[in-house]
Formats: C-alpha cells, sequence, structure tokens
C-alpha cells in the first residue's frame, strides 16, 4: 500500500536541498556564533547572512527579524511583548485564529488585564470589516489587532491591505499569523505595512522547530526568554544555526518557484474538487475553501454527508494521511473551533476532512484518494 500525504498544512516534507545544505552546515559551522574564536565568528556569519536573505523576500531591514522556534513561540512572543512593552491594553482577534494566538490572548486578558474583543466572522470564515471598524473607533485603548493571514483550517484569505488600512486610520498595531501564507504568497512588507508576522520554516518544506518573528523597527524587544544575550537580547538561547540555514534555503526555493509550484498545486485542487462533486451533490466545502480567489490554494474543507467518526481513521488506515483540524489537536477529542464557529449545529454534526496538498502532490493520489472516500461513503 502506497501511502499518500494530505496533510500539508500541519507540515512538509522537507525538501532534499534543505536536507544536504542542513548535512553539510552541521559539519561546516558547528562553532557557537557566540562564541568569538574563528569557529564561533564562522557560525555567527553564516546566520547572519540567512537573516539578511531572509528579509530581502519581506522588503525589510535584518534587525527586524527575530529567529525563534517556530511559530508558536513568535506569537507569544509578539503578544507579550504589545501587552508588556509597547503598552497595549486591549486586543482584537477572531474566534477562528490559531491557538497560539487565542490562548496568549485569553492569557493576556486574566493575567493582564487587558480587555479582549473579539471580531465578528460570517459562515464563510470572512472578517467583517465594518466591525471592526466599529470596535475600533468605539475605544481610545491603545489596541492591537491580531488577525490571522490564511486560516489553517479552511484556507480563508483575510483582506490585509484593507485590516491594514483600518488599523492605520485609528492607530492600531497589527499583528498577522502569516505561518501558512509565508513561502505560499509574496507578501511586501513596506506595501502591507503590518506591523508584525510571525513564520515556521516547516510549513514550506524546512526543517521543524525554527521560525521567526518580524517587528518592525522602532519596537523595542522584551525577550520571554532569559539567560544570555542572543538576538541582539531579544530571544535568549544558542542559535539553532543549521535550521536557520535550513529555513533561508527552503525560503529561497519557495519564492524562486512560488508561481510554478502555485499553478501546479492549484490543478491538483481543482481536480479534487471536480472529482469529489462526482461522487455526490451532498458533498460541501466548509468556509470558502472550494473558491481559489478567496482561499488558499494548498487547502481544503470537505463537509461530507455522514456522521462517521470512523472516517478519518479509516483514510488513514488505507494509507491516506488528512487531518480533522488543525493537526495541534490531533490525538484529542476536542472538535474544530474554527468549524463549530461557522457551521450550524446541522452541518457542524456531519464529518469535516482538511485536505492539504504541496509540489510534491500527484494527480495519481488524488484519484487514489477520491477512490478511497467513494468506497467508504
Amino acid at each position: 500500500m502506497k501511502a499518500i500525504y494530505l496533510d500539508n498544512a500541519a507540515t512538509t516534507k522537507i525538501d532534499d536541498e534543505v536536507l544536504e545544505l542542513m548535512y553539510n552546515s552541521m559539519q561546516e559551522f558547528f562553532g557557537n556564533p557566540s562564541s568569538t574564536h574563528q569557529f564561533g565568528r564562522k557560525a555567527k556569519s553564516a546566520v547572519e547572512t540567512a537573516r539578511k536573505n531572509i528579509a530581502k523576500h519581506f522588503n525589510v531591514t535584518a534587525s527586524e527579524i527575530v529567529f525563534t522556534a517556530g511559530g508558536t513561540e513568535a506569537d507569544n512572543l509578539i503578544l507579550n511583548n504589545a501587552v508588556l512593552n509597547l503598552g497595549v491594553n486591549r486586543i482584537i482577534t477572531s474566534k477562528i485564529e490559531h491557538h497560539a494566538v487565542l490562548h496568549t490572548c485569553e492569557f493576556l486578558a486574566k493575567k493582564q488585564n487587558i480587555q479582549l474583543d473579539f471580531v465578528k466572522v460570517d459562515e464563510f470564515g470572512c472578517i467583517d470589516l465594518i466591525h471592526l471598524e466599529e470596535l475600533l473607533s468605539d475605544s481610545d485603548h491603545k489596541t492591537l489587532v491580531s488577525l490571522m493571514h490564511i486560516n489553517n483550517e479552511i484556507g480563508s484569505i483575510l483582506p490585509v491591505d484593507e485590516i491594514c488600512r483600518i488599523c492605520k486610520k485609528y492607530d492600531a498595531l497589527f499583528h498577522s499569523d502569516t505561518v501558512q501564507a509565508i513561502g505560499h504568497y509574496h507578501l511586501d512588507l513596506q506595501k502591507a505595512p503590518i506591523d508584525f508576522i510571525v513564520a515556521s520554516a516547516h510549513k514550506f518544506h524546512g526543517p521543524k522547530g525554527v521560525g521567526f518573528a518580524y517587528f518592525k523597527k522602532g519596537f523595542g524587544i522584551l525577550p520571554m526568554l532569559h539567560g544570555g544575550d542572543q538576538e541582539r537580547g531579544a530571544r535568549s538561547s544558542t542559535e539553532n544555526v543549521h535550521s536557520i540555514l535550513g529555513m533561508e534555503k527552503a525560503l529561497q526555493i519557495a519564492y524562486t518557484n512560488l508561481e510554478k509550484d502555485r499553478n501546479y498545486i492549484e490543478s491538483i485542487k481543482l481536480y479534487f474538487i471536480s472529482e469529489l462533486k462526482n461522487i455526490s451533490d451532498n458533498i460541501q466545502f466548509n468556509g470558502c475553501s472550494s473558491d481559489l480567489n478567496k482561499s488558499s490554494y494548498t487547502i481544503i474543507n470537505v463537509r461530507f454527508p455522514v456522521k462517521n467518526e470512523m472516517l478519518l481513521f479509516s483514510l488513514d488506515m488505507a494509507g491516506i494521511a488528512v487531518s480533522g483540524g488543525s493537526a495541534c489537536q490531533s490525538g484529542s477529542n476536542i472538535g474544530s473551533h474554527v468549524l463549530a464557529e461557522i457551521l450550524n449545529e446541522k452541518d457542524a454534526d456531519n464529518t469535516s476532512v482538511r485536505f492539504s496538498f504541496s509540489k510534491y502532490t500527484t494527480k495519481e493520489e488524488i484519484t487514489e484518494t477520491v477512490k478511497k472516500i467513494k468506497e467508504l461513503l
């Protein structure tokens, strides 16, 4: 049985070129970047070159990039810093954010007594821009708006330019969890002046356990981790040199091949949608995930006309890896908070499955998956 991997929103297969570079870097750059001798200086130089190259992709300076252990740490660093260091006493977010944002905001509301407000979302998982403006106009608190660029479960795309315009109008800071967007969409932070973004390398064929936070120049950073002066004092811990270099290589490959890979993955997604519709008219798509203009080309969230808790397990037993929601909830009995927010009670009762694609997904794998779904239904 050939295994089929359709859970790329959870993590992606590491690129062979990235693997090779990381292996070589472990041998070549084994010095501690904080050491002043030649081995340390060599490693430090490699890290700073990677930082500059990463910054160029987003039209920012290297000093605005802080390396972290991934997107969750980056979100935590930004949100905590906004409250504890930048004087933010109100956060506006949505109930369909990743838990790295939601749980951090709830923690800050409880422990730091900040005001936490939720902007409305419609049945497609799209932000109500009118309500957002109403929330911002109704308060003189120093406010941070935190909304994700690409929803990790239903793929809905945030209208970033509009959010930037509204935040600027009311002098609010804007943080976006861009984990599902980095490496898949171009993001020029001079044209779209977001104050804070995050990235996680394993979402674009890089290694796990490394990412970065972007802090717009002028914002000081109060560290969450103490014990050293790494990352210019922003994040103590010896730099994960080979992973940082792997992330930079993965990002370079992603943006060099973005248009080609995007066209290919879009064709895979459209083929999958067409084949599912041929099975039954009762198969529906959650949010706007079947609309390539409004959702990520890498994600589709499918609602099947059955109440079958064994569907995910049966697909797994058939060698097909998918997700019932966010991968961060895998192995738990907790349903998707995103789908609970946008679906009515009747639709929420049916089985929903997230399928997510990459440059390694083949049409033959989609054909085999559709065949297995038809059998199970």
